[in-house]
């Protein structure tokens, strides 16, 4: 069956079968699976903002002997990065040995022993520690999401549930920065260790309910308990539970036909099958587009030091400062959702056009504005401020739904984990350069960080426009066709384009229309 076939067939099994009823309890239950595996994208929102948020604490800067923009403070942020780079290898091997579910009760585990230790830190060399651990287990838990997310939603709403866990990066932003405002107001050392400690919580309800959920079908499938992984499709994806519909039907046959039962899957230290073809290389490429600009558009310099780049708008107020956190993360979500509301109908090349594109402007109007060109005024200030806060809404709009979803997407099932794995220490890799750079840069030239960031934004629209494929509505297992073709992105294009056209064709047949 070719691409177009394929891509036509869902369309008329989505049409024949749209699954559970909104109402059902087998809709419910998907829904509260969804939440448990979302939490941990909470995690990773809630490390870098309550670390900013305590970071702008004179209590927790006086307890360390640390300042705002100092290179000791990146090391404080960034030794979280380290222990996510240095997850790379149980990343590798747990989801894939012991399954999405454990793989994830493991990571928040560490995760909740790393928080601890940070809360209770008496010293700098326990501080790191604690939080070398937090994000050694963060990083473990967020890729097997991730991987999970993809392989239990249908092609349908992979999109918009894939955005949604990327999403709630700042539901944890929001819970980190509304507790630390009346807490940084509390004179006392408990102010930021029970921020620290709070960090716990949706790693918690992770661990707790995790082993609850049904198991990855790609997974169950891949070990060879072929009725346990139909009876899951069946329960979340077909309206009648029903194991013949056309819709599951399509689903295993293309599973069946892409997933061996000896892949390399099993094979945790190879990394060939990553490389070792012109489509697996294009295909781990695009990961490492989203890797590079979902990190390094500017927005790490927002996340980690938004109370370092409002001192250089004039803000100096440390309360003042975290309420204006607390409105950068909620206006941030709003376009995050806003972005995995449309991603299935508009598509991942363009929101990835448009996230870059618009983060490129953001960065060259913020640098202007707060350039010591011109005449200076509160005004201006003001100006810099208020889109600092638009680039992020506007990033968070474009990129942050992709970030999770498209590389998800992109890899195959004997990659994935792998991929996904590979994918992350590229982008903890691309981090440092935020954590450890960001710091005694923004000392230095100020302002010019910023039209740094556009002229590099500016590659990346380029970048994307040259390589990016169109992945909406694809099943995981038929993109083999767009990846292998000679021009994988006009390939994307003709398959989209064609399944149109035949369900169209179709729908006119059915209705006696002569086509």
């Amino acid at each position: 069956m070719s691409a177009e076939d394929r891509a036509t067939a869902l369309k008329l099994a989505n049409e024949a079968d749209p699954g559970p009823p909104i109402s059902s309890w087998a809709h419910i239950q998907f829904l509260l699976t969804c939440f448990i595996v979302i939490v941990n994208s909470c995690d990773t929102g809630f490390d870098t903002t309550i670390m900013s948020s305590v970071n702008s604490m004179k209590q927790f800067q006086n307890f360390f002997g640390l300042t705002s923009g100092s290179p000791s403070t990146g090391i404080v942020f960034g030794i979280y990065t380290v222990g996510g780079v240095t997850a790379f290898f149980p990343n590798i091997i747990l989801p894939d040995l012991i399954g999405r579910r454990y793989s994830m009760l493991w990571g928040n585990t560490l995760l909740i022993i790393g928080a601890c230790i940070s809360a209770n830190s008496r010293s700098m060399s326990m501080l790191l520690g604690g939080r070398w651990l937090t994000g050694f287990g963060c990083s473990t838990a967020a890729l097997s999401a991730k991987t999970y997310m993809s392989e239990i939603t249908s092609p349908r709403s992979r999109g918009r549930y894939m955005g949604v866990l990327n999403s709630f990066y700042y539901v944890g932003q929001i819970i980190a920065t509304g507790v630390a405002i009346p807490l940084g107001r509390v004179a006392s050392e408990y102010s930021w260790r029970t921020c620290l400690y709070l960090q716990c919580g949706p790693a918690i309800i992770n661990a707790l309910f995790v082993l609850f959920i049904a198991e990855s079908p790609r997974w169950l499938y891949a070990r060879g308990r072929k009725e346990e992984a139909v009876a899951i499709l069946a329960k979340y994806h077909s309206r009648d539970n029903d194991p013949t519909s056309p819709l599951i039907r399509l689903q295993v046959q293309e599973i069946e036909e892409n997933i061996s039962v000896n892949g390399a899957d099993r094979r945790f230290w190879d990394f060939r099958m990553l490389f070792n073809s012109r489509s697996n290389r294009y295909r781990f490429g695009l990961c490492v587009i989203i890797s590079c600009w979902g990190q390094l558009a500017g927005n790490g310099m927002i996340t980690y030091f938004l109370p370092v780049l409002l001192e250089l708008a004039g803000i100096v107020d440390r309360d003042r400062q975290r309420q204006l956190n607390l409105v950068n993360s909620c206006t941030s979500m709003i376009g995050a959702l806003s972005g995995s509301a449309i991603v299935d109908h508009v598509g991942r090349r363009k929101l990835l056009l448009f996230g870059i594109s618009a983060a490129a402007c953001g960065m060259l109007i913020v640098g202007c504005l707060l350039s010591p060109a011109g005449e200076q005024s509160q005004t201006r200030a003001n100006a810099g401020i208020s889109f600092i806060f638009l680039f992020m809404v506007v990033f968070s709009f474009g990129m942050t739904p992709l970030q999770g979803l498209y590389p998800a997407e992109v890899l195959t099932f004997e990659n994935r984990a792998k991929g996904l794995s590979l994918q992350g220490w590229v982008t903890n890799a691309v981090s440092t350069i935020n954590t450890f750079g960001l710091p005694p840069a923004l000392g230095k030239v100020g302002y010019i960080m910023y039209l740094i960031f556009f002229a590099w934004d500016i590659v990346g629209v380029i970048t994307v426009w040259l390589f990016a494929v169109e992945t909406k509505q694809l099943t995981l297992e038929e993109m083999e066709d767009i990846f292998t073709a000679p021009y994988p992105k006009k390939r994307s294009f003709e398959v989209a384009k064609a399944a149109r056209e035949r369900v169209k064709r179709d729908k006119e047949r059915r209705s006696g229309v002569v086509a």
